[in-house]
């Protein structure tokens, strides 16, 4: 008989048990990570799961089609994700898709209207003076609320938790918080004194220069004689106010207009929620020229953000600086609202005239580089346009999934019972590695949901289901390379060795071209299509796993076993039935004769 070839690769498939060893790690650890993540089951799409899909395409102003380029979608993401999230929306998704499509899915149980009114529309952003500031919910310390206090209140607002409460008398900054500024050079630090004012008196002082009086002493109109409901029903809020809630945070300051006072939330740099009482707004957000993350090596502020006004804007910026500085704590803090949230809430020591400021603190890039793209780009930086908007419920969603999970099992069933027919014995190593190959798909597809946000749709059930056609191609392909070598007269453990390189090579091929057309497919593609090609793809790498870590091993395992060896006739191997040749076997050649001398009689 052919032996097979001897040395390194043989002395590798005479172990099999180190390539089902390593594989069966695998499924393992991957099972042990999925249970310790709690996330057991795959995360749904909106398509499966309900809720609403609004697909948003940027439009080009005119001769601004170089503006929609990946950095100013990126932008939109960012503003659009605050908004989404600002609703108290769980798990919503917000991703470009190409180059000038952004999707939105917000899951079951979210207003539609009012997410669609929130995401395509444009932000305003304001700078408002500081009136008064505490922590919030569980984080509040027990500094009087604005209903809480009836006069001046001799502690620093609650906010020298976040930042320095004591101003440095040699110009040093505060330790903690964010500073505005004029230059770098003249960079000076203000903070929180003891003379704080309480919520109650504050409401009485706006220096914007909406207030009545140029020193910002007098009341805002929102204080006067004519507004004593409105500034009691402001404290009401304040005090009633809970950032720690996100449908409060969403729903503070709702209906203010931009000269009128109102409440806000924001963090700290500790990550703890403050709410805020602001004054109207001083500067428009659209005034801000342009606003650049710049690393500052001239002095120990490191990422600093640096602004620069329209010609309006310096001259507001100017003014209410100038009033700010002249207060005492908290009146010379402003805060940076986006959405009816403060992103940023810098001190002021000075008038900041000449149209630039830098806000320096305790940044790094990424919080620098997303400051100065909210005050870059508060309105968004496109111009979008609504594509479509789909509303799946629940109901829908769960027969979708019951009737895709339907096809799915009518089609196993069938590749199982083709199996069974046809291959017999050797239907018991296929349906394994379906099987394998399954698990395997299931694990990393819940991994995937809370890791980089893959969600289950349903054109990604139909990946999956078409892959199972895939995988069982590859055992196919292997199985009659094997029955071949067999009908060539070999027996069956040199035929599994010497068909496996022929079958490897042709399943590679084949899962590369099946990797090649979802990759493409998953790049020029929009929308709920990319998760077909992305199951397709994934699992079209599983196959090559499973097939070389789990089925030819497994085959080499059992063809060590009597009833593939000796061709059972339900093995799927049987000789007779494959029409094999007489077994293969060597030519002896005869032996030739010793050298010697040679006999007289023979000669």
């Amino acid at each position: 008989m052919v032996a097979p070839k001897k040395g390194k690769n043989a002395s590798a498939q005479s172990k099999p048990g180190r390539s089902l060893a390593l594989i069966l790690i695998a499924i393992v650890a991957l099972t042990g990570g999925m249970f310790a993540s709690g996330h057991t089951t795959p995360r749904l799409g909106i398509d499966l799961a309900g809720g609403t899909s609004i697909t948003l395409r940027a439009v080009p102003e005119a001769g601004q089609e170089s503006a929609i380029n990946k950095t100013n979608m990126d932008t939109a993401v960012e503003i659009m994700n605050r908004r989404v999230n600002g609703l108290g929306v769980s798990e919503a998704e917000v991703q470009t898709q190409g180059d000038r499509n952004i999707i939105v899915n917000i899951p079951k149980g979210t207003n539609s209207k009012e997410a669609r009114q929130q995401v395509g529309t444009t932000a305003k952003l304001y700078f408002r003076p500081v009136l008064a500031t505490e922590l919030s919910g569980a984080n509040a310390t027990g500094t009087p609320s604005a209903s809480e206090t009836g006069g001046a209140s001799d502690k620093a607002t609650d906010k020298a938790t976040d930042k320095a409460t004591d101003k440095a008398t040699d110009g040093d900054k505060a330790t903690d918080g964010d500073k505005a500024s004029g230059t770098p050079s003249d960079s000076a630090s203000a903070s929180a004194t003891s003379q704080g004012r309480a919520a109650s008196d504050a409401l009485k002082a706006d220096p914007s220069p909406s207030a009545t009086s140029s020193e910002g002493a007098s009341p805002s109109p929102s204080a006067s004689a004519s507004g004593d409901d409105a500034a009691a029903k402001l404290q009401q809020q304040y005090a009633a106010l809970d950032c720690t809630d996100k449908n409060a945070r969403a729903k503070a300051g709702d209906g203010a207009k931009p000269t009128e006072q109102t409440v806000a939330c924001g963090q700290n740099s500790q990550g703890q929620w403050q709410k805020y009482i602001l004054g109207a707004a001083a500067v428009d957000g659209t005034e801000v020229d342009e606003a650049e993350a710049v690393y500052n090596t001239q002095t120990a502020a490191g990422w600093t953000v640096t602004m620069k006004f329209t010609d309006k804007g310096s001259k507001k910026f100017a003014d209410i600086t100038g009033k700010l500085a002249q207060n005492q704590s908290p009146q010379n803090q402003f805060a940076i609202v986006l959405d009816n949230e403060v992103v940023s809430d810098p001190y002021v020591s000075q008038a900041l005239t000449g149209g630039n400021a830098e806000i320096s603190g305790s940044f790094d890039q990424e919080e620098a580089q997303s400051l100065a793209n909210m005050l870059s780009y508060g309105a968004l930086p496109l111009t979008f346009k609504e594509d479509s908007v789909t509303t799946v419920t629940a109901a829908l969603g769960g027969e979708q999934l019951h009737a895709g999970l339907i096809a799915g099992a009518i089609g196993l069933a069938l590749v199982v019972l083709y199996l069974l027919f046809y291959y017999r014995g050797l239907s018991f190593i296929a349906v394994c590695s379906l099987l394998v190959s399954a698990g395997l798909t299931y694990v990393i597809m819940a991994l995937l949901g809370p890791t980089i946000g893959f969600a289950l749709n349903l054109p990604a059930v139909c990946g999956a289901i078409v892959a199972i056609g895939i995988t069982a191609d590859s055992f196919i392909v292997y199985f009659e390379r094997v029955r071949d070598e067999i009908r060539e007269g070999r027996t069956l453990r040199p035929a599994v060795e010497r068909a496996w390189p022929r079958a490897r090579r042709t399943i590679l091929v084949s899962d590369f071209v099946s990797f090649l057309a979802a990759a493409v497919l998953f790049v020029v593609t929009v929308g709920k299509v990319q998760g077909f090609a992305f199951t397709l793809g994934l699992t079209t790498l599983l196959d090559v796993v499973v097939v070389f870590l789990f089925t030819k091993p497994l085959l080499t395992l059992m063809a060590r076993r009597k009833f593939f060896s000796s061709g059972h006739k339900w093995s799927g191997l049987d000789p007779k039935a494959l029409g094999a040749k007489p077994p293969l076997r060597r030519t002896r050649r005869p032996s030739r004769p010793a050298a010697g001398p040679v006999d007289p009689k023979e000669a």
